[in-house]
């Protein structure tokens, strides 16, 4: 069974900096795109960053030039650096991952639980 663990979410002033952690664990073969979203009370859960195995990175426009999504394919964990925070980011981040347990398997979606970014003017 495969599981993503989050770190790392919190309260930070607008402004400030914090960076989220993902770790992909269990029976893994391979691990395709690995992205954060994230979802805002009363809106539709929405892309933030992407990396893809190969590392191209896409982010949504209004993260650009302050998010950096990165991640580290021997410990199969994806981050993201989240500097100049607004209050505007504030929402549950999500981790994403396409995700195959075994040569044959296929990739599949996988999700992780949540971790609440909240951002204070």
């Amino acid at each position: 069974q495969v599981q993503l663990l989050e770190s790392g979410g919190g309260l930070v002033q607008a402004g400030g900096s914090l960076r989220l952690s993902c770790a992909a664990s269990g029976t893994i073969f391979s691990i395709n795109a690995m992205d954060w979203y994230r979802q805002a009370p009363g809106k539709q859960r929405e892309l933030v960053a992407q990396v893809t195995s190969g590392g191209t990175t896409n982010y949504r426009d209004s993260v650009k030039d302050r998010f950096i999504i990165s991640r580290d394919n021997a410990e199969n964990t994806v981050y993201l650096q989240m500097h100049s925070l607004k209050p505007e980011d504030t929402a549950v981040y999500y981790c994403h991952a396409y995700i195959a347990y075994g040569r044959w398997s296929g990739f599949q979606d996988y999700w992780g639980q949540g971790t609440q970014v909240t951002v204070s003017s």
